[in-house]
């Protein structure tokens, strides 16, 4: 059900639970979570995270993937599409990434994100995609200029009682053909 996509050098591939003590280390860094979440999980909320990652895929037929390197079969990461249930005023279907502090800067960000761009609007009938990016969050705003994607209004999440500033980032189906085409 849950398909594997191929870049040069990453697979983004379904969960396993064999995934989780890898996943749960990644999100226990506070240096990953301080734009995501604000302060580091815990292996209960780390093992939460991840069964609702996974079940996206069941319940809306798309998802967020695990990032995995082609040489080595490490653990990089997780990229995919995401809309969460009950998130008020959510702008519509995002293109998250999230991954692990030793691989940030080689580039999987911006690889991976392209891939499941393109996966968005090969398989959704969409306009649009987003990403919710923290104010903050240079990096995942470098990467977000790369894919393609422009800075849009401000967007303040609120999560576990505590309010994030963010931007909506963006990328409309007609800009993203005209990238394709080169």
């Amino acid at each position: 059900m849950i398909p594997t996509v191929r870049t040069a050098r990453l697979l983004l591939r379904p969960w396993r639970v064999q995934d989780f003590d890898t996943y749960a280390a990644v999100m226990a860094d506070p240096d990953v979570t301080r734009y995501l979440t604000g302060e580091p999980m815990n292996r209960l909320e780390a093992w939460r995270s991840m069964a609702a990652t996974a079940g996206q895929w069941l319940l809306r037929g798309y998802g967020v993937w695990v990032v995995e390197r082609k040489s080595d079969g490490a653990f990089v990461g997780r990229v995919g599409l995401n809309h969460p249930n009950g998130a008020e005023g959510w702008p519509g279907l995002e293109i998250a990434w999230t991954l692990a502090k030793p691989c940030w800067g080689q580039g999987y960000a911006t690889e991976a994100a392209r891939a499941a761009i393109a996966y968005a609007f090969q398989t959704q009938d969409i306009e649009r995609v987003h990403s919710v990016i923290h104010i903050d969050n240079r990096a995942s705003q470098a990467v977000a200029t790369r894919v393609g994607e422009t800075r849009g209004p401000r967007y303040d999440i609120t999560m576990a009682g505590k309010s994030f500033p963010t931007e909506v980032w963006s990328m409309t189906r007609e800009a993203w053909e005209r990238s394709a085409r080169g």
